[in-house]
């Protein structure tokens, strides 16, 4: 069985692969190790391993992992990539550093006001529901441009850039024709947004397509902590 440092070992080196295909460097993709579910001695192994950037779905869960951590004075990048309920988004603005799930000018707001006058703004990215799927969250990219600018306003907050999360896809070609329009809207925005340099997409199954379409940060989980147990979680859910 494989340690969370050699999986770590061999995600990175995937990644490294990946960017010299398409004559990227590969210093320009952050790896987000996704520990949704895990338990805190998991990411204390990545964390040893020199790992620094943790991605969490479940807010109670993501708080008690982050407040646990800072007992250590450990200085670790935590990213909020779940949906959000309103009566959390305390919670998150209070804790974490970044938020991936952006759809609503209602949450932004609640973000911006809740976030704590003694921490830096809160980084955050539009999601955006590329496929049009109607059970998925995020915006229309039609709708992206004008609730950046709705952000933009709100002074506790720094737009970074997008997130999606495409339908699944086995073939590559179909899984870079997905990415592509998410990426083009991402490089005409960026040029007008000195803070606009995050393209959040990419996760085990598409990793090679996102980075060959630009993204910027990869979300990978299972292949770094293994199989996960959902047995006592509960999806959260819009309000």
């Amino acid at each position: 069985m494989c340690s969370i440092k050699q999986n770590l070992l061999q995600v990175t080196d995937q990644i490294n692969v990946a960017a010299r295909k398409c004559g990227r460097d590969e210093q320009t993709i952050t790896l987000m190790a996704v520990s949704k579910t895990k338990p805190a001695s998991d990411i204390e192994q990545a964390v040893e391993a020199g790992h620094r950037c943790f991605g969490e779905n479940y807010v109670q869960e993501g708080v008690e992992k982050v407040q646990y951590f800072n007992t250590k004075e450990l200085t670790l990048d935590w990213h909020f990539i779940g949906p959000i309920q309103s009566n959390k988004s305390r919670l998150i603005a209070e804790h974490f550093g970044w938020v991936h799930t952006i759809d609503r000018l209602k949450i932004a707001k609640r973000l911006s006001d809740q976030r704590p006058d003694t921490m830096p703004p809160l980084q955050v990215l539009i999601q955006v529901n590329t496929s049009g799927e109607a059970s998925k969250a995020g915006v229309s990219l039609e709708e992206v441009e004008a609730l950046a600018e709705q952000i933009d306003s709100l002074s506790g907050l720094i737009l970074r850039g997008l997130m999606c999360i495409p339908q699944p896809e086995s073939d590559y070609q179909r899984q870079m024709e997905a990415f592509a329009p998410l990426s083009a809207l991402f490089n005409k925005m960026r040029s007008s947004r000195d803070s606009f340099d995050t393209l959040s997409m990419g996760m085990s199954g598409d990793l090679d397509a996102a980075i060959a379409s630009g993204s910027t940060m990869v979300r990978i989980g299972t292949a770094i902590f293994g199989a996960r147990d959902y047995s006592n979680k509960n999806s959260d859910t819009k309000n």
